[in-house]
C-alpha cells in the first residue's frame, strides 16, 4: 500500500488549520507542517491535531520553506496543501488509483478558488457562478479554476521552485514527463479577502517578484508575476512585455500587456497585443470581450458588439457584459433592445456600480435626461454612492432644469462627505438659483 503525506508551511494559522487538517482526516498517513514563526497557538495546535511540527526560518522564499518540510517526509507520495485550503471529500476515493499509476511522477491538481464576485477573474479565466454543496464554500456567490501541481512522488528530482508563486511543475518538466491531471479538487478561500488585505499582500509578493527576477531573470513567468503587482501601469507593461518577448507564446502575457496599453490609451497597441494573443487562443474569453472594449473605444460600435456577442457563447454570461453589449446595441441604432439589456443587467446584478453608470452614461447620449437623472438617484439608492455620484445626479438634475432637487441632492451628499469642497461649491453655486426658481 503506497503512503501518502500532506506537506505544509504555516505562519499564524490557527483559525484556518483545523479545517485543514480535517479534510485530510484518513487520507494523509503523516503529516509535516514547517511553522515559519507563528505568533499564535498554531504549532501547539498543529502537534494536537497530530502534525509533526518543525521550525523554518523565514528567509523571504516559499520554496525553500517547502523544500526543508518536504525533507522530512517519509512516504511514497506528497500532497501539498495552504491553511486556507481544503481537499474536496471526494479526494479520498480517487486517490488510490492516482498513486498506484506506475506512469505519473506527479499531477496537476484543480484549485477551486473562491471570490466575492463574478467579476472577479484571475489572469484571463472568468469567474464561474459557484454551486459547491461544500458548506464552507457555499457563501461564496463564484470560483475561478486553475491548476497547479499538488501531487508528487517523493523523489529528490522533484521540489519547489521559487522565491514566489513557487511549483514543483518546473522541475518535473525539467526532469522528464510523467505529469497527469487529479479528477479531484482542493479548495482556496485565500482570495476572498478585503482590499486593504490584497493590497498588503500584493505589496510583499512585490518585493519577493523583484528578488525572484534578480535569481531567474530569463524566466518569462517571473516578469508577467511581477508585472500582476507592480504599482503602476507603466511598470506592469515593461514587464508584460518583457515575459512576451522572453517567451512569444504567452497567452496571459499578450493579454495583460494589451490591458496595460488601453489603460494608457494606446488602443492601435493595445489591439496587436490582444490580437497576438487572440492567435495563440482563438476561444478565450477574456481576449474577446478585451476586443470588444478596444473597439468601442475605437468608436467601432459594429465590431464591438460582434466581439462582445462572442464572449458570450465563449465563457459565462456576466451582467457586465451584457452591460457592455446593451451599450454597443444602443451605439448601433438598437436603442429599445440596449436599454431593455442595460436594465436587466442591473436586475441581475444591483450592486455593480459600472452597470449603473453605463445606463446613466446610455440615457445622457439619448438627451433623455430624465430617465439619466432617475438612474443616477437609483445608484445612490442601489449602493455605497461616492462624492461624484452625488455631483453627476445633482448635474443632472440641473440641467432638466430641476435646481430644487439638484440642490436637495448636494446637501445629502454633504452629510455623507462633510469634508467634500466640490460638493460645497456645487451647492454654493445652485442653491441660490434653486431659491429664485420658487
Amino acid at each position: 500500500m503506497l503512503t501518502l503525506a500532506l506537506s505544509m508551511i504555516v505562519r499564524d494559522a490557527a483559525l484556518d488549520l483545523p479545517a485543514c487538517l480535517e479534510s485530510v482526516r484518513g487520507v494523509a498517513d503523516e503529516i509535516v507542517i514547517g511553522d515559519t514563526g507563528s505568533a499564535d497557538n498554531t504549532v501547539d495546535l498543529a502537534r494536537t491535531l497530530g502534525a509533526r511540527v518543525i521550525s523554518i526560518p523565514w528567509e523571504n522564499d516559499f520554496a525553500r520553506a517547502r523544500n526543508l518540510a518536504l525533507a522530512e517526509v517519509h512516504t511514497d507520495w506528497v500532497l501539498s496543501l495552504d491553511a486556507d485550503e481544503r481537499l474536496d471529500p471526494g479526494a479520498a476515493r480517487r486517490l488510490p488509483p492516482l498513486l498506484d499509476d506506475k506512469k505519473s511522477r506527479a499531477y496537476q491538481v484543480p484549485i477551486r478558488n473562491y471570490v466575492l464576485s463574478l467579476n472577479n477573474g484571475i489572469w484571463d479565466r472568468p469567474a464561474m457562478p459557484n454551486r459547491s454543496p461544500l458548506p464552507e464554500a457555499m457563501k461564496y456567490p463564484a470560483y475561478v479554476d486553475h491548476e497547479n501541481v499538488r501531487l508528487f512522488r517523493r523523489d529528490p528530482q522533484l521540489y519547489f521552485v521559487g522565491r514566489v508563486h513557487e511549483t514543483v511543475g518546473i522541475r518535473v518538466q525539467e526532469t522528464g514527463g510523467g505529469l497527469g491531471r487529479a479528477d479531484f479538487l482542493i479548495h482556496h478561500f485565500g482570495l476572498a479577502v478585503d482590499p486593504q488585505t490584497q493590497h498588503r499582500k500584493n505589496l510583499y509578493y512585490r518585493e519577493l517578484s523583484l528578488q525572484k527576477i534578480r535569481e531567474m531573470p530569463h524566466n518569462a513567468q517571473a516578469h508577467f508575476e511581477l508585472g500582476l503587482v507592480e504599482t503602476s501601469v507603466e511598470s506592469s507593461l515593461h514587464c508584460f512585455e518583457l515575459a512576451c518577448g522572453l517567451k512569444p507564446d504567452f497567452t496571459q502575457a499578450w493579454i495583460f500587456a494589451g490591458m496595460m496599453h488601453r489603460k494608457l490609451g494606446r488602443l492601435q497597441q493595445a489591439l496587436e497585443a490582444f490580437s497576438r494573443g487572440g492567435k495563440l487562443a482563438p476561444t478565450n474569453s477574456l481576449i474577446s470581450e478585451s476586443l470588444g472594449d478596444v473597439y468601442y473605444d475605437l468608436g467601432n460600435f459594429q465590431l464591438a458588439e460582434k466581439e462582445y456577442r462572442r464572449t458570450r457563447k465563449l465563457g459565462p454570461v456576466r451582467a457586465s457584459l451584457d452591460s457592455k453589449l446593451g451599450l454597443a446595441q444602443i451605439r448601433n441604432g438598437r436603442t429599445a433592445a440596449g436599454l431593455a439589456r442595460l436594465r436587466k443587467a442591473i436586475v441581475s446584478e444591483t450592486g455593480l456600480a459600472e452597470l449603473h453608470d453605463r445606463l446613466i452614461v446610455a440615457c445622457v447620449w439619448l438627451n433623455r435626461q430624465h430617465e439619466a437623472a432617475a438612474a443616477a438617484e437609483e445608484k445612490l439608492v442601489q449602493i455605497e454612492p461616492a462624492e461624484k455620484d452625488f455631483l453627476r445626479a445633482a448635474s443632472i438634475h440641473a440641467q432638466l432644469p430641476d435646481l430644487s432637487r439638484a440642490a436637495e441632492l448636494l446637501k445629502i451628499g454633504l452629510s455623507r462627505f462633510p469634508q467634500s469642497e466640490k460638493l460645497s461649491v456645487a451647492l454654493a453655486e445652485i442653491e441660490p438659483r434653486a431659491t429664485k426658481s420658487y
